[in-house]
């Protein structure tokens, strides 16, 4: 079977796009791994299958390069915005997606009839320890240290529809990501995984961070991370609540505002290029 997709980026945070508004192909879903091999297949940090909705301009669903399905992901969204106004499918600037973790708001910024960034009402950020969920006894995990397999961390943990643990160091250029949050990922602390961030606050309009996600491992960039990670520098009292802030991340930058009540995220979208794959 032949398909068609777009391979787009948000940061270099890369997903194959595969347009499944009239249906899900059949073997699709069990294809996602070759189509996310970098040397076998299309490559990327996934696949996403833009769909139909009853309840919202389009369903997003997304899916790690191992297979697994995520709840949410804020630069492939940006993008699945991008896919539906620049191919003509919407000519909304203001439209609405379905994801697994609810539906999410984008406002699309055009030029010359192309969407060139997008901003996206992430929605309330999610502190209680047992929907994250987690292992910890208490009602927040905020600035607590966790002792796993012999090691001890300093986590905050936020949930953006899906779950991150985030750890503020003074450097996190050297660090090697993968090998630092095997531990943390593969725990029964986290039962369902755990994405990781590593944040280093540059002054009060600025941070940097790493990120490691589970089922992808390092990434170039994720939304909903940089969104927990501007909450969690919040809740610790590292930066002020209602100010926008540069997220600097390995494939660009995002601006992240929260508000107490929900998140607000703009960063760019890019299509790279179109093909076509057999599955």
């Amino acid at each position: 079977m032949l398909l068609n997709f777009t391979k787009m980026q948000g940061l270099g945070n890369d997903y194959v796009y595969f347009n499944c508004l009239n249906g899900v192909p059949s073997n699709l879903i069990k294809s996602i791994e070759k189509i996310s091999d970098r040397r076998f297949g299309v490559g990327g940090d996934g696949v996403v299958l833009i769909c139909q909705s009853q309840v919202a301009d389009a369903k997003m669903r997304m899916f790690n390069l191992d297979g697994s399905e995520g709840k949410m992901c804020g630069n492939a969204i940006r993008c699945v915005g991008k896919y539906l106004f620049d191919n003509g499918i919407s000519n909304k600037t203001e439209m609405s997606i379905e994801t697994l973790s609810g539906v999410k708001q984008l406002k699309l910024k055009i030029k010359d009839d192309k969407t060139v960034s997008v901003t996206v009402d992430m929605g309330k950020p999610i502190l209680d320890a047992k929907q994250i969920p987690c292992g910890f006894v208490g009602h927040q995990l905020i600035n607590e240290n966790i002792v796993i397999n012999g090691n001890t961390y300093n986590l905050t943990t936020v949930s953006m529809g899906n779950p991150h643990a985030v750890i503020f160091l003074p450097d996190i250029k050297e660090i090697d990501v993968e090998k630092k949050s095997f531990d943390l990922q593969h725990d029964s602390f986290f039962p369902e995984g755990i994405n990781v961030e590593y944040v280093n606050v540059i002054d009060d309009a600025t941070i940097e961070m790493r990120v490691c996600e589970r089922g992808s491992g390092e990434t170039f960039a994720c939304g909903t991370g940089a969104c927990a990670s501007i909450v969690a520098s919040v809740l610790n009292g590292k930066i002020k609540m209602n100010e926008w802030i540069t997220v600097k991340l390995l494939g660009g930058n995002l601006k992240v505002k929260y508000t107490g009540e929900t998140v607000f995220m703009e960063g760019t979208a890019t299509k790279v290029f179109d093909g076509t794959i057999e599955v």
